[in-house]
């Protein structure tokens, strides 16, 4: 499970949270809370408004209505390309890293806007003692990779930001197993190690919810449930809906 909130403030919270693509409304009035140190899931079917929620929260999606805070800080209006440099960052659905660059050119672009090159170094080393894998394929082209390799690389030049909020989108999709596995073992590490805040958006609900502290479910566009991620675990219109059972 995510590590409890080592806070009484939220560093992230959306309240009221209108957006959506044009005439299409994806989000009506969402509401939620992430402390810092939590890992807090997003669970919901396709199409419910999960990706855009970050994307939201992110400013590639306007918010319409409402307020999202980051560390009390109204961020609503704050380009998406300043909001890694506050902090917050996200690694987005399909991995969108850059094939034609190396595994190690990737990780430098994510610490575009540090100038501590001694410690980008460190932090370089750092990613390949949690991704092995890249270490040995540091000179490699990010597009040789494979799916699950490409996901551990976007999520290795996210923290090369030195994120305080990380927010994942879909990090098991299109991998198998065994890889999914190894993916979320690193995130609960980057968690309990780093103390990094996970917003997390994923299919796979079951793994989400064991990953994180809290869940919210969504459905279309609004926020239907909150609860403890052991309570959602356990509760019976989520199993049937969304773990099927």
């Amino acid at each position: 499970m995510g590590d409890q909130p080592t806070s009484d403030k939220p560093i992230l919270e959306l309240k009221n949270v209108h957006s959506g693509y044009g005439s299409i409304k994806a989000l009506k009035g969402v509401s939620l809370k992430v402390m810092p140190g939590e890992i807090v899931a997003i669970i919901g079917a396709n199409g419910a408004g999960k990706s855009t929620t970050l994307m939201t929260i992110c400013g590639i999606v306007p918010v319409e209505k409402g307020e999202v805070y980051y560390e009390g800080k109204l961020i609503n209006k704050v380009s998406p390309e300043k909001l890694p440099t506050m902090g917050l960052c996200q690694v987005p659905e399909g991995r969108r890293i850059f094939p034609r660059l190396s595994v190690e050119e990737n990780l430098i672009l994510g610490a575009f806007h540090r100038d501590d090159k001694d410690q980008i170094a460190k932090d370089i080393l750092h990613s390949y003692e949690l991704f092995p894998i890249l270490g040995e394929r540091s000179r490699q082209h990010g597009g040789t990779l494979s799916g699950g390799e490409q996901q551990m690389l976007a999520i290795a030049r996210a923290l090369m930001t030195k994120p305080k909020v990380l927010l994942l989108d879909e990090p098991s999709l299109g991998l198998a197993p065994i890889i999914i596995q190894q993916i979320f073992d690193i995130i609960a590490d980057i968690n309990r190690e780093d103390g990094t805040t996970i917003l997390l958006v994923e299919q796979n609900a079951n793994l989400a919810l064991q990953a994180a502290s809290r869940g919210y479910v969504v459905e279309t566009g609004e926020i239907t449930l909150e609860d403890k991620a052991s309570s959602l675990l356990k509760n019976p219109k989520i199993r049937e809906a969304y773990l099927g059972e």
